[in-house]
């Protein structure tokens, strides 16, 4: 059984990382875009209530990205099983851990919006690019903290 110590402000750090870069990403760098192709009027602002449910509910999410996230990343650590030193270096182990998370669990759900909800191309590469970038920087951040 591999032995798992969870950096609870590791997590909190990661949390908080994510949703900055979710702030940027979807309201400086993408914002017109991302609305138009989601149906909704850009220029409109929601209102308070929604908002801040909304930044409730992605907080919760950001929680369960990072602390899960952090015991993928140690159950494939060699030291957390006990067997030595771990042949990746911290920064490879980081960057897998976030590349094959995104490909294995994120980009699965958005091609079936894709497939299903018939959501646009444009639309899949802005959340598919926002769910990597923010991957590989919470990996980052449990990796080096943890």
């Amino acid at each position: 059984m591999p032995n798992i110590e969870v950096n609870m402000f590791a997590i909190f750090l990661a949390v908080v990382a994510n949703f900055f870069l979710g702030f940027l990403w979807y309201s400086k760098l993408f914002q017109k875009t991302w609305s138009i192709e989601m149906g909704f009027n850009p220029d409109e602002q929601p209102k308070k209530s929604d908002l801040f449910r909304s930044i409730g509910l992605a907080l919760v999410g950001y929680f369960f990205l990072a602390y899960v996230l952090s015991h993928q990343i140690a159950v494939w650590n060699s030291e957390s099983w006990g067997l030595g030193t771990s042949q990746w270096t911290p920064l490879s182990r980081a960057l897998q851990a976030a590349f094959f998370t995104w490909l294995g669990f994120f980009i699965p759900m958005l091609l079936n919006s894709v497939a299903w909800a018939k959501h646009s191309w444009k639309l899949f590469s802005i959340n598919a690019s926002y769910h990597l970038v923010a991957l590989f920087v919470v990996s980052l951040i449990l990796v080096f903290m943890g």
